[in-house]
């Protein structure tokens, strides 16, 4: 997994609530278990037109936001199914970091697990980030996971906190698999004291 440390970027603005799984990564493209491949579908249903051409009213459709890394939105964003391709979807696409003022938990948890930082701040506060992010690509924000802050184009800083576990987690590019191997030695002896002390397991 990638590491995340801080992140410079044209941050989209999507102020829906109760934005699901299913409008981030619709059902019909689950099939697959690779994470690469699901940016192209990431909000199919809005990003695309019934004739298969892009909806020229979409944000991510837009040329200030074509690249965009971070995603201002609303509350509860992420809610509906335990869907993992919804973050795979995201981050094949580009994006590192969503701002929203609550998260769905499984997919806030599950964002951590593939290397996108997701951040809680308060509505005044999102309200006032997704203004920023409606200037377009000129306005790029600076996320700092260090030092736990946002900062805008114009300078002004916005403090989040996250949990210390999972900030370390982001920090050094370990998800579960990682954090397991880093403890394969401890693994192993557990293994050889086991065949020892009970042989018959």
């Amino acid at each position: 997994m990638e590491k995340f440390t801080t992140l410079t970027g044209v941050a989209a603005p999507l102020p829906l609530i109760n934005v699901d799984t299913d409008m981030i990564i619709p059902k019909q493209f689950l099939k697959t278990i690779k994470r690469s491949g699901l940016g192209k579908n990431l909000f199919d249903e809005m990003r695309y037109l019934e004739d298969g051409s892009e909806n020229p009213d979409f944000v991510l459709n837009k040329p200030a936001y074509r690249n965009a890394e971070i995603l201002i939105a609303g509350e509860n964003f992420g809610c509906g199914s335990s869907r993992e391709h919804a973050p795979w979807a995201l981050l094949d696409f580009g994006i590192r970091c969503i701002i929203a003022p609550s998260f769905a938990d499984i997919f806030y948890n599950n964002c951590f697990k593939n290397g996108i930082l997701p951040i809680v701040l308060p509505q005044e506060q999102v309200d006032e980030l997704m203004r920023e992010a409606e200037k377009g690509e000129n306005a790029r924000m600076t996320v700092d996971l260090e030092n736990q802050e946002i900062t805008t184009s114009e300078g002004k800083t916005f403090r989040f906190e996250i949990d210390s576990f999972k900030k370390h987690c982001l920090l050094e590019g370990l998800d579960d698999i990682a954090l397991t191997m880093a403890r394969i030695d401890s693994i192993a002896e557990y293994e050889r004291n086991m065949a020892q002390e009970r042989p018959w397991v």
